[in-house]
């Protein structure tokens, strides 16, 4: 049987950026359970890197992200992960409470300002009169991301098994007996970074699971002609009920903004989200839509305060949890990876996080 120092369970976002800070230090495995590492959330993702995405909780940890995204270590990336986009958050009459409440839980830590978005939207219908530009926002490129992650990882000894799911796993002499698809391994220490199967992972070690729910998002790209610019800047709606950003010229990805319970799974999109997604989209611009021409839907998994899950489980030592990273997970990638290995391994935070409160995200708060 092999012995690990580590074993992550997950080898999407979470797994690979955590995974490619221990591997420097200890002997570290990846499991993952398909046979692509990134299938799910990490493949499906519409990334952008925007502070006020995901609330105050969250912004500490994508703020700390943002040089880091931008600037990467040469032997790491060469180049940024990031472009530029901005954001334009837009209302109508009777938003007014959704964009003061915008402006004021973020103030002092965002620059926004409040605007007029016709300008900046050509097409925007009427009706639409408030608007709150964050400038700060970046498209990310995921893929290139999870790649560094992964060559970093391997680079640095780390090993990944794909197609080796975690069927089960039990304390064992200071450490943990994992039983895969593929044969055991041991471990010392074991990191839960199922993402939507989180909870499931838990249940499998024999630990408590703290509510992680998976809820399914949908996104649609659609072939608009008339769209003015692929330079526009992400449309938020204030009520959360639609996003909608340029994806190269004349096309655009749209999501409903929705939320639905799901299993875990492989997720797959629904026709009335679908639906929802173009009448709301219809709402807000006049662009015709010649097609769709391709839809998709992921799943975000969610603590139940919404807050992402760090830190060992304080009824199972050695389990630690590295989860619920919502939708807001690639954003946050390098802080959470720098915050997720100093607890890990208890030591000091780096300067990057060093001004995070961790205690925000440690799994005591639901035991």
């Amino acid at each position: 049987m092999t012995a690990f120092d580590i074993v992550i369970v997950g080898g999407g976002m979470a797994g690979a950026s955590l995974g490619a800070q221990l591997a420097a230090d200890a002997r570290v495995l990846i499991l993952e359970m398909e046979e692509r590492a990134g299938y799910h959330a990490t493949g499906r993702s519409v990334a952008f890197w925007e502070e006020t995405y995901g609330g105050p909780v969250v912004q500490p940890l994508t703020t700390a992200s943002g040089p880091l995204l931008a600037a990467p270590d040469p032997d790491f990336h060469e180049g940024s992960f990031l472009s530029l986009r901005r954001t334009v958050h837009i209302g109508r009459a009777g938003d007014e409470p959704f964009r003061d409440a915008l402006l004021a839980t973020f103030a002092g830590k965002v620059d926004l300002r409040p605007v007029d978005p016709a300008p900046l939207v050509p097409g925007l219908r009427p009706d639409w009169t408030l608007g709150v530009m964050e400038a700060s926002c970046h498209d990310i490129d995921v893929a290139a991301l999870h790649q560094a992650c992964l060559r970093r990882f391997r680079r640095l000894g780390g090993e990944m098994r794909l197609a080796s799911p975690l069927l089960d796993a039990r304390p064992e002499g200071g450490g943990w007996r994992i039983e895969t698809a593929n044969g055991s391994v041991a471990c010392g220490l074991l990191v839960n970074a199922g993402g939507a199967w989180a909870d499931e992972v838990a249940r499998r070690s024999g630990v408590a699971p703290v509510g992680i729910m998976p809820l399914r998002r949908t996104v649609v790209q659609l072939r608009v002609p008339a769209m003015p610019s692929a330079d526009l800047p992400r449309v938020m709606d204030l009520q959360g009920r639609f996003y909608f950003k340029p994806e190269g010229e004349g096309r655009i990805w749209l999501t409903p903004h929705d939320e639905a319970p799901s299993p875990p799974c492989d997720a797959a999109p629904e026709e009335l989200a679908v639906a929802q997604a173009i009448a709301r989209f219809q709402e807000a611009v006049d662009w015709p839509v010649a097609t769709i021409e391709h839809k998709w839907a992921g799943l975000r998994s969610f603590a139940p305060d919404r807050a992402p899950v760090y830190g060992f489980d304080p009824n199972m030592p050695g389990f630690f949890w590295f989860a619920g990273q919502g939708g807001f997970g690639i954003q946050t990638a390098p802080a959470a990876a720098l915050l997720g290995a100093a607890l890990l391994t208890g030591s000091a935070l780096p300067e990057a996080v060093a001004s995070i409160d961790s205690r925000a995200y440690c799994p005591d708060r639901f035991r």
